[in-house]
């Protein structure tokens, strides 16, 4: 499904077809927590305090251990 960035007022946000808010079982003011993936794309997943502190966590462990994960990617 395509969608377009839209200027709502001061700030910019994506406005998601009605169907598609139904089929995701989406809610107005539901807070989402976005993942930046490989390659430029992101994936909006619902808001999950465990999962954002599991991701916080992740990024500790991959900055702290940077060179060692490149290492083994390799």
């Amino acid at each position: 499904m395509k969608i377009e960035i839209k200027k709502i007022g001061n700030s910019d946000g994506l406005l998601l077809p009605r169907e598609l808010m139904q089929r995701l079982d989406l809610k107005r003011g539901q807070q989402l927590h976005i993942v930046e993936l490989p390659g430029g794309g992101f994936q909006a997943l619902p808001y999950d305090p465990d999962f954002e502190r599991t991701m916080e966590i992740a990024d500790e462990i991959m900055d702290k251990y940077r060179d060692t994960l490149a290492a083994l990617a390799k």
